[in-house]
């Protein structure tokens, strides 16, 4: 099978690394992934500057290549450019830090999986509790288990599951939790703060969420202990509204040409 690896967090990030060690023995393997860090970038690609792609070495044998622009743009170079065809799976992560909820808007990790869906490819993106992961092998050994239940099932047209692991040995998980996508925002802030040249900056933080109201979503999942698997689909039209919308009468509100 041929796998394209990617990620926001670096082509020398550990997660992405654990997913390398995987699949590599089995599956011929590549990774196009950003050149630093991309977190939180959504599905940005880059239009107003050249990309430069830089070869590098994570392992023997393994060709991997460094992106200066978005984890979406990683796709769109491999796709349309890097690659001799298209792989039969993409998986981006692993990302450390859980993508649930709201959160799988901004994600890079998820834009990747999303990017290679819309042209096609079956993608799983990947994500470990925290942001000091103890455990990603096991996490990679996972996805591998699911790689195949995937390629062999097939994903619907659009759709790429998103997974969430917390960051335990698998034998002190509580199992596998197919969950929706939750829609409440976290707790946000905005810190204002001033430099020491007394100009005025701002950060932005959030706080941890640890009740989610109810079992089947992704983030209630993964706080007790579960794997989440969430579908995500591509296509995000409202289709209840879109046929009330028609009965609404908008074309009465202005003379458009018969």
């Amino acid at each position: 099978m041929k796998i394209l690896l990617t990620n926001d967090d670096g082509v020398h990030a550990p997660g992405l690394r654990a997913l390398c060690r995987q699949f590599a023995p089995h599956h011929e393997v590549m990774i196009v992934a950003p050149d630093r860090e991309r977190s939180a970038v959504g599905h940005g690609i880059t239009l107003h500057m050249p990309l430069r792609v830089t070869d590098v070495h994570i392992q023997e044998g393994i060709r991997a290549m460094a992106v200066d622009g978005t984890p979406a743009d990683c796709i769109k170079l491999s796709v349309l450019e890097l690659l001799d065809s298209k792989p039969d799976l993409v998986i981006s992560g692993i990302n450390p830090g859980a993508n649930v909820g709201v959160n799988i808007n901004y994600s890079g990790t998820v834009a990747a999986a999303k990017e290679a869906t819309l042209y096609g490819i079956a993608s799983i993106a990947v994500s470990i509790q925290g942001t000091r992961c103890d455990h990603y092998d096991q996490a990679a050994e996972f996805i591998g288990r699911l790689s195949g239940e995937v390629v062999e099932k097939g994903l619907p047209s659009g759709t790429f599951l998103n997974v969430n692991i917390p960051n335990l040995p698998m034998g002190q998980m509580a199992g596998v939790r197919f969950a929706r996508q939750g829609i409440d925002f976290f707790s946000e802030y905005i810190n204002k703060r001033t430099d020491p040249r007394d100009r005025v900056y701002y950060w932005h933080g959030c706080e941890p969420e640890f009740d989610f109201g109810s079992p089947d979503i992704d983030g209630q999942a993964i706080c007790e202990n579960y794997i989440s698997i969430t579908p995500i689909k591509c296509d995000m039209t409202d289709y209840g509204l879109l046929e009330n919308l028609k009965t609404w009468k908008i074309s009465n509100l202005y003379k458009f040409k018969s």
